[in-house]
């Protein structure tokens, strides 16, 4: 079973719970056309560091240029930034992530294996909720066991 890479690790005190928020703030905002630096992209659309470096080193990078030393990031890489974050959200590992993203900027057309992907890991989530809802059930059971025993306990 895999975890959200970005949504939590403890391991490392290091807590993103935002990306759905930043994935969609990025939508919704769009870009006024100006380029912005990695930690302006990072602090106004709350991408995490770890994305923003994982992007630049795939050399997936649109309209990122490199100016002075600093990376510049344009509206086509913050749409670019959203899907990232979000299939990272979805559970995708950072491999499946980077081969997505290498199909849909490809120029052939590859909707059909992109579409296999989302499905596989839909199929997954699913898998994950139907197993989550078992465990509930057998919460439930032994939660409505243990107050019988009580109600019975009492009226004796």
């Amino acid at each position: 079973r895999r975890q959200p890479r970005y949504n939590m690790d403890v391991s490392r005190g290091i807590r993103f719970l935002r990306l759905p928020r930043a994935a969609e703030q990025i939508r919704m905002q769009g870009g006024d056309g100006a380029a912005m630096t990695r930690e302006e992209a990072s602090r106004r659309y709350q991408i995490p560091m770890e994305i923003l470096e994982e992007y630049e080193g795939w050399g997936l990078c649109g309209a990122v240029r490199q100016a002075l030393d600093a990376w510049q990031y344009g509206d086509q890489d913050l749409e670019r930034l959203s899907t990232i974050m979000a299939l990272h959200d979805m559970g995708f590992t950072a491999q499946e992530t980077e081969r997505y993203m290498r199909l849909a900027l490809s120029q052939a057309d590859t909707r059909a294996e992109r579409l296999r992907m989302l499905e596989r890991r839909r199929s997954a989530a699913l898998d994950e909720i139907h197993l989550r809802e078992r465990q509930l059930q057998r919460l439930d059971y032994l939660r409505h066991k243990m107050r019988g025993q009580t109600r019975n306990s009492q009226e004796r």
